[in-house]
C-alpha cells in the first residue's frame, strides 16, 4: 500500500462521516453570508436589476423556518430507518448506515440552507448589509432554494429504499466487496506472509498494544519507515482483531527500546468498534448475520438467508478473481498473518449452516454454493468449501432433515 493509498483510506473515513460534512456545509453558509456584503462591489455593476432587502426578508424567512422544520424531520426519519435496519437485518447495519453519503449530504444541505437563512436574516437586522447587497443576497438564495429543492427529490427518492431489509443487503455487499477487492489487490497489504513455516530469530522485542479496542487501521508505509533497517517485524494481529492494553501484537527482531516501540505503535489505528476499511472479514459478517438473523424461529424468513448465501457466494468467488496488484509497494521487514480464503469461508457461512440445518432448502442452497466456491482455482478457498460442505451435512443429519432429503444433498455433485 502506498502511501497516496493509505492518504485515500484516512480520507475515505473521514469523509464518510456525518459531522464532518455537516460542518462544511455550514461553513460555506457562513462565507457565502459573510462575503455578500463585500462581493457586490464587484458585480453589482454589472446588472441593472434593482431589488431591495424588503423582497429578500421574507424569502430568507420560509427558508429559515422551513429548514428547521425538515431537518428536525429528517433526523428523526434517518433514526427511525436506522432501527427499522438494526430490528430487521443486524445492529451491524446501524454504524453502515451512518455512513450513508447520500442522507449525510441531504441533512448537509438542509441544515446549511438553514444556517445561511437565519444568519442573513440576522446580519441584515443589524445593519451589515447596505442595500447594494440585496442583489447578492437574492443570487444566493436562489442558488440555495435550487439546492434545497434537488436535495427534496434525491431524499424523497432515497427514503423508498432507506432502512429496508433490501438496502441493508445491497450497502453491506457493498461495503464487503470494497474491502475483499482491496485485499485481494494488496494482500497483507504488502506485508509477506507469516506461516508455520515462519522462522523466527532468536531474539526478539514484543510491541504490545497501546490501548485496549478493535485493530481498525494498519499504515505499513509507516511500519516499514520507522523499523530500523536490521529489524523484521512479525505481526501477529490483524485489522479486525481485539486487543488488550499491553497484549502482544507482534515481536521485533532484535532489541528495540521503548522510544522506538512507541514510534511503531503509532502506525496502529484502534477503536472501540470494527470497522471495514481493512477488515474485509467484517462486511461477510454482516451479511451472514443478516442470514442467521432471518432464520430465528420468530422471523422464519428463508428467503432473506438464501439470497445472502447467494450474495456471499459471489464475493467469495470475485474476490479469487481480482489480480494482485504488481505494482503494490512491498513492505519487505513486514511479515503479517492476515486472514485469508478459508477464514473468510468459515466466517461467511459456519453460522448460516448451524441456524440453518432444519431447513432443506437453506442447506440445499448453501451446499451448492460451497460446490461452486469448490470449482476455484484458489486451492485454499477450495479445499475450504470442500471442508465446510462436509461440516454442512453433519449438521444437516443432526438438525433432523429426513433420510430422503439428506439424499438429496448428497447428490449435489463437487468438482473433482
Amino acid at each position: 500500500m502506498t502511501r497516496l493509498k493509505w492518504l485515500r483510506l484516512v480520507f475515505l473515513r473521514y469523509y464518510r462521516s456525518m459531522g464532518l460534512r455537516v460542518f462544511l456545509y455550514v461553513l460555506l453558509s457562513f462565507a457565502a453570508t459573510l462575503t455578500s456584503p463585500f462581493a457586490d462591489t464587484y458585480i453589482g455593476s454589472r446588472f441593472s436589476i434593482e431589488i431591495d432587502f424588503e423582497s429578500v426578508v421574507p424569502v430568507l424567512t420560509i427558508l429559515a423556518t422551513s429548514m428547521l422544520a425538515v431537518s428536525t424531520f429528517s433526523l428523526n426519519i434517518m433514526v427511525t430507518a436506522h432501527r427499522a435496519a438494526a430490528d430487521t437485518a443486524t445492529p451491524r447495519m446501524h454504524r453502515i448506515l451512518l455512513e450513508d453519503t447520500t442522507t449525510q449530504s441531504v441533512l448537509a444541505v438542509f441544515i446549511g440552507a438553514f444556517v445561511y437563512s437565519l444568519s442573513s436574516l440576522v446580519l441584515y437586522r443589524l445593519g451589515f448589509y447596505p442595500d447594494s447587497a440585496a442583489l447578492f443576497v437574492m443570487g444566493i438564495t436562489i442558488v440555495i432554494v435550487m439546492a434545497v429543492i434537488f436535495s427534496l427529490l434525491r431524499w424523497i427518492n432515497h427514503l423508498t429504499t432507506l432502512g429496508s431489509l433490501q438496502n441493508s443487503l445491497h450497502t453491506a455487499k457493498a461495503r464487503a466487496r470494497e474491502a475483499l477487492r482491496a485485499q485481494a489487490q494488496h494482500p497483507r497489504f504488502g506485508a509477506s506472509a507469516l506461516t508455520q513455516a515462519t522462522i523466527m530469530p532468536e531474539e526478539t522485542t514484543p510491541l504490545c498494544a497501546p490501548e485496549t479496542g478493535y485493530l481498525q487501521l494498519i499504515d505499513m508505509v509507516m511500519l516499514q519507515d520507522r523499523l530500523p533497517d536490521t529489524a523484521t517485524l512479525y505481526l501477529d494481529a490483524s485489522p479486525g482483531t481485539h486487543v488488550l492494553v499491553g497484549e502482544m501484537i507482534g515481536q521485533v527482531s532484535g532489541v528495540l527500546d521503548d522510544a522506538a516501540l512507541a514510534r511503531l505503535t503509532q502506525a496502529f489505528t484502534f477503536g472501540s468498534v470494527r470497522t471495514h476499511e481493512q477488515d474485509a472479514a467484517f462486511g461477510l459478517a454482516v451479511l451472514s448475520e443478516i442470514a442467521t438473523k432471518a432464520l430465528s424461529p420468530g422471523i422464519n424468513d428463508s428467503g432473506t438467508a438464501i439470497e445472502a448465501i447467494t450474495i456471499l457466494k459471489s464475493l467469495l468467488w470475485d474476490y479469487t478473481q481480482e489480480e494482485e496488484d504488481s505494482e503494490a509497494m512491498k513492505a519487505q521487514n513486514i511479515v503479517a498473518a492476515f486472514p485469508g480464503p478459508s477464514h473468510f469461508v468459515e466466517v461467511a457461512f459456519a453460522a448460516i449452516a448451524r441456524d440453518g440445518a432444519n431447513k432443506f432448502e437453506v442447506v440445499r442452497k448453501l451446499i451448492s454454493s460451497l460446490a461452486s466456491l469448490a470449482a476455484s482455482d484458489n486451492k485454499e478457498l477450495s479445499c475450504a468449501a470442500r471442508d465446510l460442505a462436509d461440516d454442512v451435512m453433519l449438521y444437516a443429519a443432526e438438525g433432523g432433515l429426513p433420510e430422503r432429503d439428506l439424499s438429496r444433498l448428497r447428490s449435489i455433485s463437487f468438482p473433482k
